[in-house]
């Protein structure tokens, strides 16, 4: 039988009752009003007040699909702050008319801030690998295409061995103290037939059968339709305020970071390659990123792109570059519930950890589209805490695993088996950070994309299902669908959590 990994606890353990210390303190101010009415017996004031404090226990305790209703109540304002004054509303600069450089990347929502730089040459092509800039998050990141056999026939000693090596990845990454977040990004996209159409265009005869022609071409167009192809991509994040220290030894600027990167970068590829099985690792350049950029807000104009640079091979003076300014979509608008992006919908959704844990590939099924034309991807992100900050989150967790269990004990209130499994991993958590192991926050989240004349309500249904059957709980990003797709699709090291970078 193959690992389950299911020992993990809550990023946060209320001290008191599954309270934390914010939401008690703002509790206990919310009830003094009630409990001086009721020393001085004004009944009626006591009433209104023990109102008053119900309903602030339902904004500040009770959660609604992972938020409290205080944290909707905020969302709700904003989301309708940006529609009235129509920021939720985007539209590039090239299709209004104003582009400039062509080198300036123009994409919407979270990803307003990046700034694409070439690296130093390196290797005996002196390629030179694109290095990613997120101004708003303050971080640097650099990302590699893929290529992974899969899991599909791995028996159980392939899986835990793989399990291994992405524990040793991640641990590496933690012991170098630069790195961050490593993510995990895969899309599953159906087959364009675009290789295909250009390799026949090549090498068919014109002296081939006109019947051998025709039952090839009726083939390929049903074939095509049930075909698709698989895009991986690994990127590495690592805050300005690491790189900068670690880029003094190469120098000032960008070009000392990209440097420091740079060793970075071969490190993690050594762990990819040997401890993970991967074959291939390609760190992209900045044409090659802007192509996967591009294919990620649009997947239909790959085909195009397959094309264009297919004809450079013949023809040195076509471009078959895709400028960062037209990377992005040329139109974006934020929905409630999706994500609209030229003619394209989308539906993001996070993944919650099941209680029972789950083993080394048993996120495939959320990556199965159901009709052609629909585009899965997901994202796994593996945030890594510094030492520092995990000793004091283990040991704040075990405090309050502590005395929340004394408090219950005090007040005759049965400890369920449910706290007594959650207690006894965060209790185990300190004893494997003292042996050299990093504290990581794994979170997932899941996209369907389908062309704007199919209805998306219904792929995200399907999406929700997919997940379901992987044996997790989705979680619609209601309100904040723009950067969920963006996490999920742009191979740009797009997070959702970045308060521990600040």
């Amino acid at each position: 039988m193959a690992a389950v990994y299911g020992d993990y606890t809550r990023d946060r353990v209320g001290m008191f009752f599954g309270l934390t210390g914010v939401q008690l303190g703002i509790l206990v101010a919310a009830g003094i009003p009630a409990l001086w009415a009721l020393q001085t017996q004004r009944w009626g004031l006591f009433a209104g007040a023990a109102l008053g404090w119900a309903i602030m226990l339902l904004l500040v305790v009770v959660p609604v699909r992972g938020r409290s209703a205080t944290g909707w109540l905020l969302a709700v304002a904003a989301y309708a702050a940006g529609v009235v004054l129509r920021w939720s509303r985007w539209r590039s600069h090239a299709a209004k008319g104003q582009a400039t450089g062509l080198d300036d990347p123009d994409l919407p929502g979270v990803l307003a801030g990046i700034r694409v730089h070439d690296g130093p040459p390196t290797g005996p092509t002196n390629t030179r690998i694109a290095i990613v800039q997120d101004r708003a998050s303050r971080v640097w990141a650099a990302t590699a295409a893929i290529s992974h056999p899969g899991l599909a026939l791995a028996d159980s000693a392939e899986r835990d061995s793989q399990g291994r090596g992405l524990a040793s990845l991640l641990n590496a990454c933690a012991r170098s103290e630069l790195v961050s977040e490593v993510l995990f990004l895969i899309r599953s996209v159906p087959d364009d037939g675009a290789e295909r159409a250009q390799w026949l265009a090549t090498h068919q005869p014109a002296t081939a059968p006109e019947l051998a022609r025709r039952v090839n071409a009726e083939m390929a167009a049903t074939l095509t339709l049930a075909g698709v192809r698989t895009e991986a991509f690994c990127t590495i994040v690592v805050p300005e305020s690491r790189l900068s220290r670690e880029a003094k030894e190469f120098g000032r600027g960008i070009d000392s970071r990209a440097r420091a990167m740079a060793m970075l970068m071969g490190e993690v590829e050594a762990h990819l390659r040997t401890g993970l099985r991967i074959h291939a690792v390609e760190w992209l350049t900045s044409p090659q990123l802007a192509v996967a950029v591009r294919t990620g807000f649009a997947p239909g104009d790959r085909a195009g792109i397959i094309e264009a640079l297919t004809a450079r091979d013949t023809d040195r003076g076509v471009n078959a570059d895709v400028p960062w300014t037209q990377a992005g979509p040329s139109g974006a608008e934020l929905a409630s519930r999706h994500y609209n992006h030229d003619a394209w919908h989308s539906i993001a959704a996070t993944l919650r950890l099941p209680a029972k844990g789950a083993v080394l590939g048993a996120l495939a099924p959320v990556l199965v589209p159901t009709e052609p034309g629909e585009r899965r991807s997901m994202v796994v992100v593996f945030p890594i805490l510094p030492a520092g900050a995990a000793d004091r989150q283990a040991h704040a967790a075990e405090t309050a695993a502590d005395m929340g269990e004394a408090l219950r004990t005090h007040a005759g209130v049965k400890t369920r088996a449910k706290d007594r499994t959650n207690v006894a991993r965060t209790r185990s958590l300190d004893a494997k950070l003292a042996s050299g192991n990093a504290l990581i926050r794994p979170y997932a989240v899941a996209c369907t994309t389908v062309p704007a004349t199919m209805r998306i309500a219904e792929f995200g249904r399907r999406l929700d299902a997919s997940i379901r059957r992987a044996g997790f709980a989705p979680l619609r990003l209601d309100l904040a669908q723009d950067a969920g797709f963006a996490a999920a699709n742009i191979p740009l090291g797009i997070g959702l959590d970045r308060k521990a970078d600040r």
